[in-house]
């Protein structure tokens, strides 16, 4: 398995990223994780829509609260064909009562911790902390990844407009 040390930083901490690395133009990968009732779900089942897929450490963190409240309040306004996913390592009965604490509703909390399928698919499981690093991706329609960023330092915010531009440029394809 393929990894990447001071792919990313904690606190200025270089940390090492494993799996295989992900860039723009290629197909996102499939992978398996749970949702909230601890049902399995292929990414798979989102092919034909805009997907906007987040990964976070950890829901209970203050920059992946505010980040995913963020994309919560955006993802209304960008039509029913794109969905947001939110993938973390958090268990599903964490982010259940996470969303419902936070009145989160427009995105769907996935936990990858089970097997780390997306974070090693992806290139984005933290060896040293078996969490998920910061990072956003926008695959559309075909399942083609069309915005990839991961964020360096992951106490650091997504940059969220160049996400939601990507997200919308994909919608407005057909």
């Amino acid at each position: 398995m393929a990894e990447r040390f001071g792919a990313v930083t904690f606190q200025g901490n270089p940390l090492t990223l494993t799996g295989n690395e992900q860039k723009v133009g290629n197909v996102a990968p499939d992978f398996e994780v749970l949702d909230n009732g601890l049902s399995p779900v292929p990414f798979s089942s989102y092919r034909g829509n805009v997907v906007i897929l987040t990964s976070v450490p950890s829901l209970d963190t203050p920059v992946c609260d505010l980040e995913t409240r963020r994309f919560n309040q955006e993802a209304g306004k960008l039509g029913e064909d794109v969905v947001v996913l939110t993938v973390s390592m958090d268990l599903p009965f964490a982010q259940k009562r996470w969303c419902g604490a936070a009145g989160v509703t427009q995105v769907v909390t996935l936990s990858d911790h089970r097997d780390a399928a997306f974070g090693l698919a992806y290139g984005l499981l933290i060896k040293e902390l078996r969490l998920l690093a910061r990072a956003v991706l926008v695959v559309d329609r075909k399942g083609i990844i069309r915005h990839y960023e991961l964020v360096k330092e992951v106490t650091h915010e997504p940059d969220y407009d160049a996400a939601l531009a990507a997200a919308k440029e994909c919608a407005s394809e057909k």
